[in-house]
């Protein structure tokens, strides 16, 4: 087999064959190095001599459908020359370290990654699971490890449940790339430490920040980064209110006594949450009237729950903060508890709310992260293995890695 053959289909180069073996559905390559060490790389001299040889075996890529092995006669040198220990094996170009494959094989086991599961290509090239995830692994750390931090200005920040048993992890996503930049243990203060150490290392300029009503959240961003303009997601305060509008349901069914009536009320809760400019079909239309008609703090609550909306629908800061007070006045005038805590929530975060009018960022970009991520854990049954988890998570952004999550 000649050398051009070696290069082209196996990156083997300065290598020659001295012979094939075919022992079932694997062909043995016996390779060794064509030319001799002169010199020694230590001291210069011409005092090398072979100090014996040991063979070691790497994967290679297929052909045929048939496993590749290529069998090496690694040789060792030692140098005669006085003062100098040099005693070490030849290099291996074609591998790396202890590893038993080539790098084009790496680079092929990562293609295939691309579209199928780590258990599917461990199958395909008759390879251990753990060798699959050991290429991913390097390739991940080559490549998206650690997150650079240079040039993000906006992020989000968030929070997503490992598994049950409140274990949770924090994320920092940079909203105009998609990229998660940081993952921590827990949801509390403590898991942003690093991140903001990372920060003031690099000198990183952040000017917008988006979070949902996390008391941790807004305490770790005035800590760390004061001078940043912090919005409060808007979908994250509607959805508070929906849970105080949900509680209202709850409990006005509870107290109705009249049987025609809670049949009314029963059902309606994706009625009551959902968008009312959606609901076009006039059989659910009329059912939400008639369930708002017979009782009178579940219709405040309803219309105070649309009106919300208009708080971000507005052309300037100025006309927001007057429907926000607005609101705030309406809803503590009702003397519904429920509508009345949300008031208060309101006039507390207020002005994280009010922030969206200087820069219009969310959450948004970081909840679909959060899906992909969700996808990604129930596809793979799983991560037991943490470091492999983080590096999955910071290649989540890159579609080519991603399209296969198993």
């Amino acid at each position: 087999m000649n050398s051009s053959f070696l290069y082209h289909a196996w990156g083997l180069y300065s290598l020659e064959c001295t012979r094939e073996e075919y022992k079932g559905n694997t062909i043995i390559l016996h390779v060794q190095s064509k030319k001799r060490l002169l010199l020694c790389p230590k001291c210069g001299k011409l005092h090398l001599v072979k100090n014996g040889y040991r063979i070691r075996d790497f994967v290679g890529l297929p052909i045929g459908g048939k496993k590749v092995l290529i069998r090496m006669k690694v040789q060792r040198y030692k140098c005669r020359n006085e003062g100098c220990d040099y005693d070490q094996q030849e290099n291996i170009p074609f591998a790396t370290g202890s590893r038993s494959y080539t790098h084009r094989f790496a680079k092929y086991v990562v293609d295939l990654l691309r579209g199928m599961t780590l258990q599917d290509v461990a199958n395909h090239l008759s390879i251990s699971w753990n060798t699959v995830k050991e290429i991913h692994s390097t390739h991940l750390l080559r490549h998206y490890c650690p997150p650079s931090l240079k040039g993000v200005k906006n992020i989000g920040i968030d929070e997503f449940a490992v598994r049950k048993g409140h274990i949770y992890k924090t994320i920092v996503v940079d909203l105009d790339s998609g990229r998660i930049l940081y993952v921590g243990d827990g949801k509390g203060i403590d898991a942003l430490k690093k991140f903001w150490k990372r920060v003031k290392r690099h000198k990183v300029k952040i000017e917008h920040i988006a979070t949902d009503l996390s008391a941790a959240f807004i305490a770790s961003v005035l800590e760390n980064c004061p001078s940043a303009v912090h919005v409060f997601d808007h979908f994250h305060v509607v959805k508070l209110m929906n849970e105080h509008l949900d509680d209202i349901r709850r409990k006005v069914y509870a107290m109705e006594k009249d049987i025609n009536k809670r049949k009314v009320l029963k059902g309606t809760r994706f009625l009551l949450l959902g968008n009312g400019a959606d609901i076009f079909d006039k059989h659910y239309k009329t059912r939400l009237d008639n369930a708002l008609a017979m009782n009178e703090p579940l219709s405040k609550a309803y219309y105070l729950k649309e009106q919300m909306r208009e708080i971000w629908a507005q052309t300037n800061k100025e006309q927001a903060s007057a429907v926000l007070y607005d609101w705030v006045r309406q809803a503590r005038e009702s003397k519904i508890p429920q509508l009345v805590k949300m008031a208060n929530t309101l006039m507390l975060y207020r002005s994280g709310i009010l922030a969206w009018y200087d820069c219009q960022i969310s959450t948004g970009k970081v909840e679909g992260i959060n899906n992909k991520i969700k996808v990604m854990k129930r596809n793979a049954y799983g991560f037991r293995d943490e470091r492999y988890f983080m590096l999955r998570l910071y290649a989540l952004h890159d579609c080519r890695i991603t399209r296969n999550v198993g």
